[in-house]
């Protein structure tokens, strides 16, 4: 059951006791910034909503409101701190994959095409063509029409700016990093995966691009999360309340950035995000290589490695199921029943993207639910045994996989299922008081201090309450689990391979958690060398 985490005094572990970090971050509805004390305390906080035009597979927004809206969320924020001129450095997220055309004073030529816009069907055949073995090597099989390099190739076919000699591409971050240092910066590794960038050479791959048609001249320079790309001008400052000379600090996407929120940065470390879908982030030593093609790393600050996967499956399913329902009381009678029937809680109507790739998965049910509480039962216990096996499949593939784990989402405020999740997973997790994404840039901006990111998140993340499994639970629903993994495989989704991996997992002897990682630790380096 939940344990309630105490709070012994916070090491500020070398960072200024005064300072204050600003985290930015770009979602789909909202730009958010929260002024953050190096205790971790959030001083305070401000949002501003944004729009969107969707088309069909089109989804678009204004990049001015981009930065229109996040002035005025720092202008409020800024204004409630007691000294603003304790700010000492800030760091932006965004969404991945998002990108636009400007000009060379940073002027937007183009709409923002968002990171599910999926128009560029097209121009993601050609980039796989030309560049699979490069993305194999980065350990992703393909890039899909929603990343940003197939919606480039599009743009620079289908805009007319795109003639422009002067023409830039920005990510999404981009625009509002140049604008508050007041002239262009460089981009992060990170919003560049998407895009291409060679993450282990640490560079565009000009061959590749140059048969693709995209122009070395577009292309921003990169460096890693957490560089310091410049300072905020005075121009900037009197827009925002930022104050002058304050660290512009190399973000990260939004994912990586909620990961950075919940902590999850030591080797063997996982953030499981249950919102409308389910998204694993976690910590690796080295490049993790996924012949599947459903896990892609991203290049951590420090040297490390966070690789992640994003299924179709997760707690949408429970809107769609359950319209306009109350959800605590269909939680509490659930758990009432406590049922063995399981769902697969699939949300999205284009198949599954994580921990298997298949375009024609479709819903099913395991069991008779008894009545509507069952049901909705059923897709909880759905939703964490798709988890098991995406801890089952990234052990698989050498992802260490046993270090602390976190809840996080809005799926983590429903403490009933927190425990089922830990039950079926048979493993502790923490419960974040804060594992926003913009929490998660404070801590990475408070990295300019000199402070190495591990350091200033245990500084700053309050990891919150544990939930302990009950082994006689655990041993209750792994039958189930696997009676899920066999349905899987059953309909031809998931490998064969894959369901006997889990199978042989879930019959390992217990080992003690710090046994386990250091176990997996060397499992994996053995496998990610022979890859």
């Amino acid at each position: 059951m939940p344990d309630p985490a105490p709070r012994p005094p916070r090491d500020p572990a070398g960072l200024p006791p005064e300072a204050v970090w600003l985290g930015l971050d770009l979602g789909t509805q909202s730009a958010r910034c929260v002024a953050v004390d190096s205790a971790g305390t959030v001083l305070a906080a401000a949002s501003r909503p944004l729009t969107s035009r969707r088309d069909g597979v089109r989804h678009e927004q204004d990049p001015e409101e981009w930065w229109t809206a996040l002035t005025a969320a720092c202008r409020e924020a800024t204004a409630a701190l007691d000294d603003p001129a304790r700010v000492r450095g800030l760091a932006l997220d965004a969404t991945s994959g998002t990108l636009l055309l400007a000009d060379g004073r940073g002027v937007p030529l183009t709409p923002g095409l968002m990171y599910d816009d999926g128009r560029a069907a097209d121009q993601a055949a050609r980039a796989n063509a030309v560049g699979g073995a490069v993305w194999g090597a980065l350990g992703y099989r393909s890039m899909q029409a929603s990343w940003a390099l197939p919606k480039l190739l599009w743009l620079l076919e289908h805009a007319e700016s795109a003639a422009d000699p002067d023409v830039r591409l920005l990510h999404q971050p981009d625009l509002v990093t140049w604008r508050l240092a007041g002239r262009q910066v460089a981009t992060d590794a990170s919003h560049a995966l998407k895009t291409g960038y060679h993450l282990v050479d640490e560079r565009w791959p000009a061959e590749e691009f140059a048969a693709l048609g995209v122009p070395a001249r577009l292309l921003p320079d990169v460096v890693r999360p957490g560089s310091v790309l410049g300072t905020v001008c005075a121009a900037a400052a009197e827009t925002t309340g930022i104050p002058e000379g304050t660290a512009i600090v190399a973000g990260m996407t939004d994912g990586c950035a909620a990961q950075i929120g919940a902590g999850a940065l030591t080797p063997g470390a996982w953030n499981a995000v249950l919102g409308t879908t389910l998204v694993l982030k976690g910590s690796s030593p080295h490049l993790v290589r996924d012949p599947g093609g459903v896990v892609y790393c991203h290049r951590g600050p420090g040297g490390t490695w966070l690789p992640g996967g994003a299924s179709s499956s997760g707690a949408g399913v429970l809107a769609r199921e359950f319209p306009g329902a109350d959800l605590a009381r269909l939680t509490a009678a659930g758990a009432a029943l406590d049922g063995d029937a399981v769902a697969y809680p699939l949300v999205s109507s284009g198949g599954e993207r994580f921990p298997f790739r298949a375009a024609d998965a479709t819903p099913f049910v395991l069991g008779t639910p008894r009545g509507e509480a069952g049901r909705f039962h059923a897709y909880l216990l759905g939703v964490a045994c798709v988890e098991r096996l995406c801890l089952d499949y990234l052990d698989r593939i050498g992802a260490p996989v046993d270090g602390p784990l976190t809840f996080t989402g809005g799926g983590a405020r429903n403490a009933y299922w927190n425990q089922l999740r830990a039950d079926v997973l048979g493993r502790p997790a923490r419960v974040p008081e804060q594992a926003e994404g913009a929490v998660g840039m404070a801590v990475l901006a408070a990295t300019s201090s000199g402070v190495p990111v591990r350091d200033a998140a245990a500084a700053m993340v309050r990891t919150g309450a544990e939930v302990r499994p009950d082994p006689a639970r655990t041993a209750r629903w792994t039958p189930v689990y696997l009676g899920f993994v066999d349905a899987l495989a059953a309909r031809g989704w998931l490998a064969p391979e894959v369901a006997a991996h889990a199978r042989a997992r879930a019959h390992r002897p217990p080992q003690s958690m710090a046994g386990r990682a250091a176990t997996d630790t060397e499992h994996s380096r053995a496998r990610g060398t022979a890859q």
